[in-house]
Order: C-alpha cells, then structure tokens, then sequence
C-alpha cells in the first residue's frame, strides 16, 4: 500500500490561537456544567499526546519536525488540542446534547478559520511537522475492525431493537469528526502543505476520516455507557444505577432534536422505550 504522509504547516501564531479557543471552549463547557465533557477532554488529549509521542515517534519513529520548533513540545499542544476537541464533541454527540448544533458548529469554524486567521496575520517562520504512517496503520485497522465487530455481533444477538447499538450514528460520529477536523486543515492549508499531488491531499483526507478517530467509537461508547449508567453529565451519582443494557435502551430512546431526556443530561430517572 502506498506510503501515507500526514503533514501540516502553520505559523507559530497558530498555537497560541488555538490555545485562547481551547480555554474558551472549556470555559464554555464549565458554564454550561459540562463537567464529565471537560474531564473526557483533558483526559484523552493525554492519551493522544501518549500515543503521538510515546508510540509514534518514540516506538515507530514516524514523526518528524523543522528545526526552528520542539517536538515535545508542538506535540504536547497537538495533543491536547485535537484530543480535547475531538472528544469533546464525540462526547457532546453520543450523550445527544441538546446544544450539540451550536457545539458542533462552533469547533467547525474554529477549525476552519483558525488556519486562515494564523496565515493573514502571522509572521514567524513556519513550523512544519509530518508523520508516516505504514508502520502503525495495520494496527490501527485490527482496533477497527474488532470494535466495530464486536457491535455487530451483539446487535445480532439482540431481538430486542432498543438493545441494538446504533451502528450509522456511531459511524456517522467517528468519520466525521475526523473528517470535519482534516477538512478544515486542509482548507486552511495547514494539512498536506507541500503536497502538490491532490490526489496525495484527498488519500489522507479519506484514509485518516475512516480510520483514524472512528476505529476508537465502539471503544468510547461502551466507556460512555458504562459511565453513564451510574453517573450523571454533572458528576453526580444517578438516582437508580442501570445496566448496560438499561444505559443502551435510555441512550437509544433519546433524541438530540427530541424532548425526552435521560437522566445523564438532567431529565427523569427513566425513558420509555422505542
């Protein structure tokens, strides 16, 4: 299979933008008592700093950086900013927040305007930092594949439809999150920089929006599900713990549009069924 570069250039203006907008979008969160979206967040920007610098470039050597930058550093923000993002608003998606069109819409423009603002205004020398991906993209397709089968076959299992995961809700989260953020690089020509090939640019675009933060959705619902089945969005114990089972059945009975409401969100302790 061909190589796969993911690269991106930016000027250093960037970084500090997306750090204001990170400390605005979670002070947003604490106003609205989001506070288990906050904590997802932080949380899971420490993991993909762990991966990111821990197995990418430590284990698989793949990354890479110009000289005028830190590497520990740039990846420490990266990190913590596309983690932060991303799983916060897979969060927001799956509880099926009532705001999830203004929290959407908010982390789309900022990706695809940030860029922009950064390249107009910004005069520092241009970071540029890339990473391959032939050695890990095996092992990232085998998390793929085993969550999303592990789904099927219990939906199979199920004659109960409540008790079925909603497969294409999950799908539709985990590929365009994903999709949402490297389109808005690539927009702002921060993502394959450099690629004069643009064939080479949609490669990447499709292969990371399929792969990369959709192979982790079974994994993250079922934590989510699990949570949620004892604990509330405000950190609070629920009045009556459910089963997964139960969690699975309130969560497919809610509607971002609708007007039920689980208990995780604020609503009554049970939700009829569909």
């Amino acid at each position: 299979m061909e190589e796969i570069i993911a690269r991106r250039q930016f000027d250093p203006l960037y970084i500090w933008l997306d750090i204001a907008f990170l400390l605005v979008l979670a002070g947003l969160l604490l106003w609205k008592k989001k506070y288990m979206t906050v904590l997802v967040g932080l949380f899971f920007g420490l993991v993909y700093f762990a991966v990111d610098y821990g197995l990418f470039h430590l284990v698989f050597h793949a990354r890479s950086i110009s000289e005028n930058a830190s590497l520990f550093r740039v990846l420490l923000w990266m990190s913590m900013s596309y983690g932060f993002t991303n799983f916060v608003w897979i969060w927001l998606w799956i509880s099926k927040d009532k705001r999830l069109a203004e929290w959407s819409a908010l982390i789309l423009f900022w990706w695809l305007c940030a860029p922009m603002i950064a390249a107009t205004f910004g005069r520092g020398e241009p970071i540029v930092i890339q990473r391959t991906t032939g050695a890990y993209h095996g092992y990232m397709a085998i998390l793929l594949f085993a969550g999303y089968f592990a789904l099927i076959v219990w939906n199979l299992a199920q004659r109960d439809k409540s008790l079925r995961a909603n497969l294409l809700w999950l799908l539709a989260i985990g590929i365009l999150v994903q999709f949402g953020w490297e389109a808005g690089l690539l927009l702002g020509g921060i993502r394959s920089a450099g690629f004069e090939n643009f064939s080479d640019k949609l490669l990447t675009l499709v292969t990371n929006s399929l792969l990369e933060t959709n192979l982790g959705l079974p994994y993250i619902y079922a934590i989510f599900l699990a949570f949620s089945a004892r604990f509330t969005e405000r950190l609070r114990r629920r009045a009556e713990p459910l089963s997964l089972r139960e969690r699975l059945a309130e969560n497919n009975a809610e509607r971002v549009r609708g007007e039920a409401l689980g208990e995780y969100l604020g609503g009554p302790a049970k939700l009829p069924r569909e």
